[in-house]
């Protein structure tokens, strides 16, 4: 039987064997998520749409329907106590399900849940948003008939202390049912609840809770997910009334679960009567073990392990907090994308089919009890930590839980973490140093008091690098990556954090009339992704720096063998395992139809066990030298790509040279008055200034092309003087005189008489820090369409966030994006482009191309409209002018650090004292084509 058939064959076998008993069965009342609800009948109590009763979809957040009032965690509500849900539904229970156990399920309600079953009371009032809470309604309903379902859904809670830890918090504030609700329909006598521990050794040990007076056995059967029987049936003879029983069991070698490897298995428990199954419940789970070691670091199945984490908000713009298991496995194949291992649920329990997700595509999970700066008080944590156990304990993913965010911990409430979890997983307090492990967020690269770079704890900022609109999250992270990788006290950490909060507001619209999205100012604009989950430039960068196959600096001369060294920071995954592939890009010129070719080539990956160092060997054709570029892609075991890394070929210098052309038939002509050299060549007509030196007016024969006033050096005294006109050869050449005193910066350009223009200017940056280093040109940003180029791309770049780019040729079309707000188009069209060999412009009236044959030359695109925080740490700083041609670019702050403080990269560029000796001056050398084509 090939294992195709013999995969298919047992899970036939399977269902067979779950048939012969009743299973849990689940019965919605409302849809499975936000996109699949069930109308309700509705009423809100305040607000927009208050006052009558309509129908609303369930689940969903009722903000998001046009009913009640938009509130952020820090504004000032005054319809708090006011704004109330009332939601009513009828529902049929067939008479067959009576002697049965029926519990109504909701698996989340904003904030406050009185219940009703036909008129009357399900139960107490459920205090606390996201939390999993159900009634035995069994005696309550009508069999065989119709049912009432009435549940009154208080915004703000009278518990004071849930609107502490979860309505105060920096996060938007819903109200609503907004997770499923369902009958769970048991057998009479049936297990109730299932906790189980298995360890990477095979021990497998489940704790039963039963309701039961007359079944005297329960077994248990493992199974891997395609349903084929492994280990032996285990079972456990029951006294009368038992509520309890613990199963053991003990597979050998079994498959472990890691991100990495994320193997899964189930269980199936039977309750018997006489021999006979009455109930059969089915849980999945991972074999893992999980070890704190103290001074060391996180263990798990025996390796020591460093969390690439992001925290995540259950969020989506058009629903709020109602998710939906499609939206669960987008986010989590974004961040494994990304190279993520971790997530951490900020700042409550996520949806179950998020945790499910976790498990099946493997990433760690700190699961948190909610709390911001407040906390539940102890009667009411103590619930609701019990709900959140219950519901959560058995996914392997979960391996940390978190008691409340920066300050919001209830201490009365850790030793109720380990007596209610079978794992005793470890409790950790987010934003102190806590259990071992400091978590202290936002810390500043160079933070080495006492307990944190020279303290005992393991460092495990739960937040670091507050990503504010561009800043952040990728910039910054390759210096802390490379600190925490390298400090055996480090255990990683975890960004803040994934999406953008930003709000589809159904109170306002956008005078086109399209919809608008609320961040509420920089409070939400904090995602490495848009709200609908749309890349920013900082997603490739946390991909690049967060690959585990982490391939060395590499330059590619003449003499390349096809070697790259490469290092093995899987923690569980041998190289060989994963793929690679080669690509050699041939890039053309800006004037050519056909933009690019390429040839693919092998790649051996070789035998490199975690934390080796080995070579990565490309067979490159004969021909390789007469390529651009090449492109090195790994992909892991799943076929998921790890990165594509680029590096150049030909350098600009090559490229300038197929492309400039310095010779032609064109004729040339010089005249001059007292305040302009004016230049003739092939139809372009160039005038600059006497005095300055500085280009004035460009024009050909369909007319002027705007490009203006410049060059001005940024960070540089602007004293080009002295210029003279001369001819040399073919070309005519206008320079300054350099004066050591007064004229040291330098500036010469040389015309071609195919109408091509050189510019270089040598000079020297002012002083030995410098936040800008190059020139500025004027062009009117209402003239630009967009640009094509040669260079790293697509997206911007700032100094202390070069990586996640590729060197290649690329497009884009002129936007205003500003990061993290509307319209949300990405590539951002503003701001600083790396290695650029030439650029064309393409503007309203004729393009024009700029090439260099400089290398590392930055291209800046205009002037971002920048908002900033309160505490100005996130504001970048840019060139005056419009266009610019950098050697030196500003890095980027965040909201919680400047850019000084996320590391090195984030510092002024350093240039040696040049002593204004013409030798040791920075060159800068560019051409134009001022032609039109």
């Amino acid at each position: 039987m090939n294992p195709k058939t013999l995969s298919l064959f047992c899970s036939l076998l399977f269902l067979a064997q779950l048939a012969t008993a009743q299973q849990t069965e689940r019965r919605y009342l409302s849809g499975t998520g936000n996109d699949h609800t069930v109308n309700w009948s509705f009423y809100c109590t305040a607000g927009q749409n208050s006052g009558k009763w309509t129908t609303i979809p369930v689940p969903s957040n009722w903000e998001l329907q046009g009913f009640g009032k938009y509130n952020y965690g820090f504004a000032k509500d005054s319809s708090r106590g006011k704004e109330q849900g009332l939601y009513k539904h009828d529902f049929q229970v067939p008479a067959a399900w009576k002697g049965k156990r029926i519990n109504l399920v909701f698996e989340g309600a904003m904030t406050d849940t009185d219940v009703k079953i036909n008129g009357k009371s399900a139960g107490a009032t459920h205090q606390g948003s996201y939390y999993a809470f159900s009634y035995d309604v069994s005696e309550l309903l009508n069999y065989g008939a119709g049912n009432l379902l009435e549940a009154t859904v208080s915004k703000h809670s009278l518990n004071s202390s849930v609107n502490e830890a979860e309505r105060k918090g920096d996060f938007w504030i819903f109200g609503g049912i907004f997770r499923p609700v369902y009958l769970e329909v048991l057998p009479a006598e049936h297990i109730g609840h299932v906790a189980i521990d298995a360890k990477a050794d095979g021990s497998f040990t489940a704790q039963l809770q039963l309701n039961t007076a007359s079944a005297n056995q329960v077994t248990a059967q493992l199974y891997t997910m395609a349903g084929q029987k492994v280990g032996t049936l285990v079972s456990a003879k029951l006294s009368g009334g038992s509520k309890s029983v613990t199963l053991t069991s003990q597979l050998t070698n079994p498959l472990r679960w890691t991100p990495e490897t994320p193997t899964r298995y189930k269980v199936v428990f039977r309750l018997l009567q006489a021999g006979k199954p009455v109930h059969t419940l089915t849980k999945a789970f991972g074999f893992r073990t999980v070890e704190i070691k103290q001074r060391d670091g996180i263990y798990v199945n025996g390796t020591k392990v460093k969390l690439k984490g992001v925290n995540r908000h259950s969020f989506w713009p058009s629903s709020g907090r109602a998710l939906s298991k499609g939206l669960s496995i987008l986010d989590v194949n974004l961040m494994k994308d990304m190279n993520m291992n971790a997530v951490r649920m900020s700042h409550y329990p996520p949806d179950d089919h998020f945790l499910d997700v976790c498990d099946s595509l493997g990433l760690f999970v700190f699961d948190e009890l909610a709390g911001w700066h407040g906390h539940y008080d102890t009667p009411t944590g103590t619930k609701l930590l019990r709900e959140l156990i219950t519901h959560d304990v058995n996914h392997p993913s979960v391996i940390v839980w978190i008691n409340g965010n920066e300050g919001g911990h209830n201490t009365e409430l850790d030793p109720l973490f380990a007596r209610e979890d079978i794992q005793k997983r470890h409790v950790l307090h987010a934003w102190e140093d806590f259990g071992g492990f400091d978590t202290q967020h936002y810390r500043e690269f160079n933070y080495g008091i006492g307990n944190y770079n020279h303290g005992h704890s393991m460092t495990l900022p739960t937040e670091f690098l507050h990503g504010l609109y561009d800043g952040g999250h990728g910039a910054g992270l390759e210096d802390y990556w490379e600190s925490m990788w390298h400090d055996p006290l480090a255990a990683g950490g975890f960004l803040w954090d994934f999406s953008d909060e930003g709000v589809v507001r159904t109170d306002k619209r956008r005078p086109d009339g399209s919809e608008f999205i609320d961040t509420d100012g920089n409070r939400g604009a904090d995602g490495i992704v848009g709200p609908y989950r749309e890349k920013e430039g900082s997603y490739f960068t946390v991909k690049e720096v967060w690959s585990p196959i982490h391939v060395e600096r590499r330059e590619i001369t003449q003499t390349f063998d096809g070697s790259f060294p490469v290092e093995n920071r899987y923690h569980f995954t041998n190289v060989n395992q994963c793929s690679f592939s080669g690509k050699l890009v041939k890039v053309s010129g800006p004037y050519e139809a056909v933009r690019s070719t390429s040839v693919t080539f092998p790649v051996a990956a070789p035998s490199l066990k975690p934390l080796e160092k080995g070579t990565l060997q490309a067979t490159l054709p004969a021909n390789w030298r007469d390529y651009d570029f090449i492109y090195i892609t790994a992909t892991d075991p799943f076929k998921r790509e790890l990165f594509t890394w680029s590096f150049p070929i030909s350098l600009p210098k090559k490229l300038a040279a197929t492309i400039v052309k310095s010779t032609g038939s064109g004729t040339l002509a010089a005249s001059e008055t007292d305040s302009l050299y004016t230049v003739k060549a092939s139809g372009v007509q160039l005038s600059f200034s006497r005095k300055t030196g500085m280009l004035k007016q460009v024009s050909n024969g369909n007319g002027i092309i705007p490009l203006t006033n410049g060059p001005v050096l940024q960070e540089g005294v602007n004293n080009f003087g002295g210029f003279s006109k001369r001819i040399d050869g073919q070309t005519i050449i206008i320079e300054s005189t350099f004066d050591r005193k007064s004229g040291y910066n330098t500036l010469q350009w040389t015309i071609y008489p195919s109408g091509w223009v050189k510019m270089q200017v040598r000079y020297f940056p002012d002083g030995y820090f410098t936040t800008l280093v190059g020139v500025n040109f004027s062009f009117p940003e209402s003239q630009m369409n967009g640009v094509t180029w040669v260079g790293k791309g697509p997206y911007r770049v700032w100094k202390n966030r070069l990586k996640g780019g590729a060197f290649g040729l690329w497009a884009k079309a002129y936007n205003t994006t500003e990061t993290g707000e509307f319209p949300f188009i990405y590539p951002e069209f503003k701001g600083y482009h790396a290695n650029m060999y030439w650029c064309r412009f393409e503007t309203k009236g004729q393009p024009f191309t700029v090439a260099t044959e400089d290398e590392d030359v930055f291209f800046r695109l205009f002037t971002p409209a920048w908002k900033t925080d309160q505490w100005h740490n996130y504001e970048p700083i840019f060139p005056s002018g419009d266009i610019s041609f950098m050697q030196g670019i500003s890095s980027i702050g965040s909201k919680t650090q400047r850019n000084e403080t996320t590391g090195p990269m984030g510092m002024k560029n350093i240039f040696y004292d040049y002593e204004k000796e013409p030798a040791r001056a920075k060159v800068l050398t560019l051409y134009f084509d001022f032609s039109g084509k």
